[in-house]
């Protein structure tokens, strides 16, 4: 769940870190020797899906011009066509081999009048570290490559009962990113390279590098994204779609292999506000499942987050501009930053230049945070869910012993550090956390806001996608939602433009509870602007 950005703070701790075959899982062994991409048209769209909204889908369905299972064949038929073949974006590890039935059931459920709520019959794809019977979850590892966990994570559950259809897993970094500081996002020995759709070459980010692809190019309406600093902001951004990392706790964290209980969340990814709200409704309503985290936000949970959008909600505004947010300048994200803070101000925001007093001090406290947590919870996971392997020290082993495989690459020395850590009871471990959370909300954001009285932060959320590149790792070039991570506060993405057609965002965060107010804030930017553009697949950005 780290993004590249932790993932550099933890080296350095300088910069911060046919339809028959798609019905059927995917092999489970690593596609690293998979062909080269190729540009190309992107396939026919008869049923018009492409770039569709929920609203839109979901009116269709309900008018007879469109069937669930329509639907999901047609995204069956994308992703073969595009994930499999073509670009080959390699952003989806594995179909549910139920989804057409799961989509029929759906349909004759609506047939005779019984419709769930906005989600009935509508496919979305899961990062392949959430529990969803009957797929593995496997972070992307071969170690778990055949663990099938005992039942469905508590959010997969409430997908389910609002009439969703789960249709597969996406890729991701593997084991989210929490593996080495050298890392290549995107990567994992069991899916391979995920490809960025906007230039085939670039990288699609981490942690959620599958999710951000597939949604981007419309492989499934939404995706679900995990995100512990930056994963699901990160892939959001340099993938032209809207991420939203909840507060901790709004979305239960049961269920989703873990790196941090203080910094976890799952979160939607999606081509608009709208749509991202809509997914926050069902993931929000998830049974707390034993996560402590969400039984304390009982009572914290805006009933509809889409009720609570405001297309005026930048009128009266206060907004901080972080100015040293540690993201690298690049002409053209500039000035689409200065046109975005123009749409603003006109519509009505006041925008004021802040700096973050505390910015980079919580990056030491954070690792050795995670390093603690990252341990117990993974550990506690395995054990729960039954899976083939027990502790981080036989993880380790396997990953020795199939060294070729597993770390053709990188090594695993976040893996080898966490394992020397004790219990969450150790003062070294109390001492960092209370730290972190210290110089990253308290003194960090919620300072700013009280002081100079705004309603959020905003900056560029980070760079354009760099290259993808295995040997020397990520070329990360910084990022602005450190401190809303650390303190395990709400931060959202939203376009705001585009670099030799490599999309920006732009990133709004804000106390821990303010989700509701972020959401309404990035829809009405969203509303201003229009910025997103539909992905084109090139190879390169060079001519």
């Amino acid at each position: 769940m780290p993004s590249p950005s932790f993932v550099l703070r933890l080296g350095a701790l300088a910069l911060v870190l046919g339809l028959a075959a798609c019905a059927s899982a995917p092999s489970t062994a690593p596609r690293t020797g998979a062909a080269e991409p190729a540009a190309g048209r992107a396939p026919a769209d008869p049923l018009r899906i492409v770039e569709a909204d929920l609203a839109t889908l979901s009116a269709r369905m309900a008018g007879g011009d469109l069937s669930s299972a329509r639907l999901t064949e047609a995204y069956l038929d994308r992703i073969a066509a595009l994930d499999d073949a073509g670009p080959r974006l390699n952003a989806v590890i594995e179909l549910n081999p139920d989804a057409l039935g799961e989509a029929r059931a759906l349909d004759a459920e609506r047939k005779g009048g019984q419709v769930r709520g906005p989600l009935h019959g509508i496919p979305v794809l899961l990062k392949d570290n959430i529990d969803a019977l009957p797929m593995a979850n496997s972070a992307g590892s071969l170690a778990l490559a055949e663990h099938r966990p005992r039942r469905d994570a508590p959010l997969v559950a409430a997908l389910r009962a609002a009439g969703a259809v789960i249709l597969g897993k996406t890729n991701l970094s593997e084991w989210a990113n929490f593996r080495s500081p050298r890392s290549t996002s995107g990567w994992s020995a069991r899916g391979g390279q995920t490809r960025n759709p906007y230039a085939l070459d670039r990288s699609a980010c981490g942690s959620s590098s599958g999710t951000g692809a597939a949604i981007a190019a419309s492989l499934a309406a939404v995706g679900v994204g995990t995100e512990t600093d930056g994963s699901i902001l990160c892939p959001s951004a340099m993938n032209g779609l809207v991420g939203f990392k909840p507060s901790v706790g709004l979305v239960s964290r049961a269920g989703i292999i873990p790196i941090s209980s203080s910094q976890d969340s799952a979160g939607p990814m999606a081509r608009s506000v709208a749509d991202a709200a809509q997914l926050l409704n069902v993931l929000a309503a998830a049974e707390a499942g034993g996560d402590r985290a969400a039984q304390a936000a009982a009572g914290k949970r805006t009933p509809d987050y889409v009720a609570a959008l405001d297309a005026d909600a930048l009128r009266g505004a206060r907004l901080g501009l972080l100015r040293d947010s540690g993201v690298r300048s690049h002409p053209d994200q500039d000035a689409a930053l200065q046109r975005a803070l123009q749409r603003m101000r006109e519509a009505g925001a006041t925008v004021v230049e802040v700096r973050m007093p505390t910015q980079g001090k919580w990056d030491g406290p954070e690792f050795e945070v995670l390093l603690y947590e990252f341990k117990d919870g993974l550990q506690r996971y395995l054990r729960d869910s039954d899976a083939p392997i027990k502790t981080l020290d036989e993880l380790i082993a396997f990953n020795r012993a199939q060294a070729e495989r597993e770390m053709p690459f990188f090594g695993q020395e976040l893996f080898e550090q966490a394992a020397k850590k004790g219990p969450l009871t150790e003062p070294a471990y109390r001492k960092a956390a209370a730290r972190a959370r210290q110089l990253a909300g308290t003194q960090g954001i919620d300072a700013l806001v009280k002081k100079h009285r705004l309603d959020a932060l905003i900056a560029p959320a980070t760079t354009p996608a760099f290259m993808a590149d295995p040997v020397n790792g990520d070329a990360f070039g910084g990022a602005s939602w450190g401190a809303a991570a650390v303190a395990g506060y709400p931060s959202l993405t939203v376009p705001m433009g585009e670099a030799q057609g490599l999309p920006v965002g732009l990133a709004f965060m804000g106390p821990r509870w303010s989700d509701a107010r972020l959401l309404s804030l990035g829809y009405a930017f969203e509303q201003a602007t229009g910025a997103r553009r539909a992905p084109r697949y090139p190879v390169s950005v060079n001519p």
